[in-house]
């Protein structure tokens, strides 16, 4: 029998499969190779002594280490304009791993009631599926639901920025724990505990994920200096009209891409984010990570 992984939680998981939803645990030789079941897998169970095991987990389309996933079609990247304020630089390391793992970034910027999020949306706006929703009145959520709708889908971002909320907005009646902010530590409090997801009643499913405030591409997922560029999608249409084949897009003389940025073409604060991304890149030494990739 074939199923879904809807849930995955001190090793027992969830799966949907014909027929309805059943508890499973995994196979012993997933641990001794190494392999962890992700939400998101398609995967084979059996049933042994009237319990249900995970014997095969078939191929994936993509993966991400931090939020356990796999087969994403869309990652919904999540960030308050207030109370936290969005930590760009963390947002565009996001967004690139996400292009780099072949997933179309989402972005929304939700509290709208505290403070107009206008600013940072148009610095992604054009580049990325990019949302205003107001979490109190629910205003901006029909927009994102039309972005939702048949895609694999998973809410991302630090605690407190109001992933919960907004999934009792997507999902009426799905209920979700909500924390308040830590002022003291300027973040909120870890309220999702586990990963589940949730169909979606107009098509397709939605992930609601452990909050994360840090993320090293150096950990988790490895992108090198030369192929950094092809993970900012603005950059595409100069890129290869530097005067230089190997040009950095960095300081080079004859660059396209610093062209655009004087020009109004390219975000600075995009920009900025690339080049220091670069440099943590710069310091990878390649052949050491060619067997993570």
């Amino acid at each position: 029998m074939q199923g879904v992984i809807i849930s995955s939680h001190g090793g027992l998981f969830k799966v949907a499969a014909d027929g309805g939803t059943v508890s499973c645990t995994a196979r012993g030789i997933f641990r001794a190779k190494n392999i962890t079941p992700y939400c998101g897998d398609n995967v084979e169970i059996e049933e042994s002594a009237g319990e249900y095991v995970i014997k095969n987990i078939l191929p994936r389309k993509n993966e991400i280490v931090r939020p356990p996933l796999a087969n994403l079609d869309q990652l919904v990247f999540v960030c308050s304009a207030a109370d936290p304020p969005p930590n760009l630089r963390n947002l565009d390391k996001f967004t690139a791993v996400s292009v780099y793992k072949g997933i179309m970034p989402v972005i929304v910027f939700t509290k709208s009631d505290l403070c107009d999020p206008e600013k940072y949306a148009e610095i992604y706006r054009g580049v990325f599926p990019t949302y205003c929703i107001d979490n109190l009145s629910g205003s901006g959520a029909e927009q994102l639901k039309d972005v939702l709708k048949d895609k694999f889908s998973a809410l991302c971002g630090n605690s407190g920025v109001g992933k919960s909320s907004l999934i009792n907005n997507l999902l009426p009646g799905v209920y979700a724990e909500t924390g308040e902010i830590s002022r003291k530590l300027g973040r909120g409090k870890n309220t999702t505990r586990r990963t589940d997801i949730y169909p979606l009643s107009y098509g397709g499913y939605i992930a609601d994920t452990p909050g994360f405030a840090a993320f090293s591409t150096e950990r988790y997922e490895i992108i090198f200096k030369d192929e950094l560029a092809d993970c900012f999608p603005e950059f595409s249409e100069f890129k290869d009209k530097c005067r230089f084949g190997d040009c950095s897009h960095r300081t080079e003389a004859g660059c396209a891409v610093l062209e655009a940025l004087e020009s109004g073409k390219i975000n600075r604060s995009r920009h900025e984010s690339y080049c220091e991304m670069y440099l943590e890149a710069s310091r990878l030494k390649e052949w050491e990570h060619r067997d993570r990739r």
